[in-house]
């Protein structure tokens, strides 16, 4: 059973690297947020997901692209009025005082629940479920692997907040969430 959970974590892993947005998401999260909250919040959506996945088998590739592609486009759109609309913060020791973990943990939840959904990782966790049949396995190891990288862009998003003016990641964020939601309208029409 151990090699079921290597190779559901090696492929599922490989699989959410190439070509996925949810590394750019996380990492616009992470330079605005704590690091906390923005684990919290993928961390729930990525066992949610990969729950789902395994326990739809492979019904998820199924879904129609058009609805995943729009639920994918508004949440972007939805996430760049956000930033649009934050108020700028000053630097003041009151402005030092944490933000509501809470929020972050919701908005991180839910930009991550809400998009890619039969991405190449379900599809995959998916997959293996329906050969395997060791479902909690599956399901462990395909959380582990979404973790993995949601920490590898959290650990770059840190990096930036740190580096870079906070007003330049902001517009920078916007602009990254109104193209990745016009790339998935474009995405719409091809198919």
């Amino acid at each position: 059973m151990f090699y079921i959970f290597l190779a559901a974590y090696a492929m599922v892993f490989v699989a959410e690297l190439l070509g996925d947005k949810t590394l750019y998401t996380v990492s616009t999260l992470a330079s605005r947020y704590h690091p906390a909250t923005i684990f919290g919040g993928i961390l729930l959506a990525f066992m949610a997901k990969m729950l789902l996945a395994v326990m739809v088998g492979q019904a998820i590739a199924e879904l129609p692209a058009g609805l995943v592609t729009g639920m994918t486009a508004v949440t972007f759109f939805i996430m760049a009025l956000a930033i649009w609309l934050k108020k700028p913060e000053e630097q003041t020791e009151e402005s030092e005082q944490p933000r509501p973990w809470s929020k972050a943990m919701l908005i991180s939840f839910a930009a991550i629940f809400f998009t890619e959904w039969g991405d190449m990782g379900q599809i995959t966790a998916a997959t293996l479920a329906a050969r395997y049949h060791h479902l909690f396995i599956i399901w462990l190891a395909a959380t582990l692997a979404m973790t993995t990288k949601g920490t590898l862009a959290i650990a770059f998003g840190v990096g930036l907040r740190r580096y870079v003016p906070q007003r330049a990641l902001k517009y920078a964020a916007l602009c990254l969430c109104l193209v990745m939601g016009i790339l998935s309208i474009l995405r719409i029409s091809q198919e």
